[in-house]
């Protein structure tokens, strides 16, 4: 009895709401638009209404001419098209669709029928992996996560793509664009010529910057970080696996304040210091800044915490090198560069998975310690194996001042694009001031904020 309810018991659906939506651009080609904003062919629960959807879809995507006559052709192209069924049903599509101006309502409620199917498979295959006893719990948990996010952000896994789908995304990216009063299609990093290099900081990118100890890195990170949690109108996350927040904090409201890092660590400020402290706690109160400090997180556990951030727009971690194996996995002799090849592999797994840029630091081997010309190089990367092979770009930071206290001018710096998937590779100068641990233009000093 209970194995026939199972084969009676059908996914949740809405015959009528199904109809609804594809009698509406039947019988208004003007709700076309709309419609396919909303809704992929795989949301209609019935194999006829999905057909007609595809072939609609289709349609558009070329912009043909959608009627009943049109489809109907383009349905027997299609080999979809059922000389008994397929005219009377289209008819019967129109005659029963109550007005086309609720439209809306249809989509909402077909929108709301297919993701509940989708949590009842996403259910189905957790229970699985519980019930096939192959991972851990942390495993399945992880993989559960994974599947609830998918569904959340609507990018449920839907197998093969046509190209005519992916065309339409591109149309929509490359019209957001033309509308943007922006130069640069990404977040800007608020360095101007640094910004031109790269394109900005752009969705599912992994961006390595990498130094060797001493040349600001993190200050660099924190620069980008107050940039875009200041501008973007995003959500901004800063893993820290070797400082903690307070420190952090500290070098945020030194940059902002441009008040001497010295005199905030001692506590020796002047009324005009704490002036501008209040302002810059104030300005930064006001961003999605936010930081963690927790120095034992792998990237399962920071994809997991992003998952959960509103609105994210950046993740920067500081640094490669102090993060654990992706999996947990140890491997004999602890193969460090295997266990950073893994990292790095899950790290831009988690970018394309989260659609925002990850800004992740890396440390360098002493490779340029040995060479006349101290400039890193891509082969300097440690343990770098697949690192240079993930990353979407990657910039290294130099100062010749570093190495020459006698260099002409020794706040002169180096960002240095070794890789770039955008576009050509280049130096990009830029001004370091020490005394707010921060990076400005090379055009530009701290009067001209």
């Amino acid at each position: 009895m209970q194995d026939e309810e199972l084969l009676m018991r059908q996914l949740p659906h809405s015959v009528e709401a199904e109809q609804a939506v594809l009698g509406s651009m039947l019988i208004d080609s003007r709700c076309v638009p709309q419609v396919i904003e909303h809704l992929r062919p795989e949301d209609f629960y019935l194999r006829q209404n999905r057909d007609i959807y595809e072939t609609i879809y289709s349609m558009f995507s070329f912009s043909a001419t959608i009627d009943p006559v049109t489809v109907l052709e383009q349905m027997r192209q299609n080999g979809v098209y059922d000389e008994n069924n397929s005219r009377n049903y289209i008819l019967q599509l129109m005659d029963t669709t109550p007005t086309a101006a609720n439209v809306g309502e249809y989509v909402e409620i077909v929108q709301d029928k297919a993701l509940l199917r989708r949590v009842a498979e996403t259910a189905d295959e957790v229970n699985g992996l519980v019930q096939s006893g192959t991972g851990t719990g942390h495993d399945v948990l992880e993989a559960a996560e994974q599947k609830v996010y998918a569904l959340r952000q609507g990018r449920a896994a839907r197998g093969l793509t046509p190209i005519s789908s992916v065309i339409l995304n591109v149309y929509d990216r490359l019209n957001e664009l033309a509308a943007s009063d922006s130069a640069i299609p990404g977040l800007s990093t608020g360095l101007g010529d640094l910004d031109r290099a790269i394109s900005g900081l752009n969705k599912s990118d992994l961006i390595l910057l990498a130094a060797r100890p001493g040349m600001g890195k993190t200050s660099m990170a924190l620069n980008l970080l107050l940039h875009a949690g200041k501008f973007s109108g995003k959500s901004v996350v800063f893993f820290s696996l070797e400082m903690s927040r307070e420190q952090l904090a500290m070098r945020l409201i030194s940059g902002e304040s441009f008040v001497d890092n010295k005199k905030l660590v001692t506590g020796k400020l002047d009324e005009e210091d704490w002036t501008r402290v209040a302002a810059a706690a104030a300005a930064l109160n006001q961003t999605k800044i936010l930081i963690d400090d927790d120095p034992s997180l792998s990237v399962a556990d920071m994809n997991a915490k992003c998952r959960r951030v509103e609105n994210l727009g950046l993740v920067v971690i500081d640094y490669l090198q102090l993060m654990q194996s992706a999996g947990g996995r140890s491997y004999a002799g602890e193969n460090r560069q295997q266990v950073v090849s893994d990292i790095s592999r899950a790290l831009k797994i988690m970018a394309k998975e989260l659609n925002v840029p990850v800004l992740c630091l890396s440390q360098l081997s002493r490779g340029p310690e040995g060479r006349t010309d101290k400039r890193p190089m891509l082969s300097d990367l440690r343990e770098s194996g697949a690192i240079e092979q993930d990353a979407d770009i990657v910039l290294f930071l130099y100062r010749e001042g570093y190495y020459n206290k006698e260099s002409e001018n020794p706040n002169l710096a180096e960002c240095i694009v070794a890789k770039n998937r955008h576009g050509e590779t280049r130096t990009v100068e830029l001004q370091w001031l020490p005394e707010y641990t921060t990076f400005a233009g090379i055009e530009r000093t701290h009067e001209e904020y």
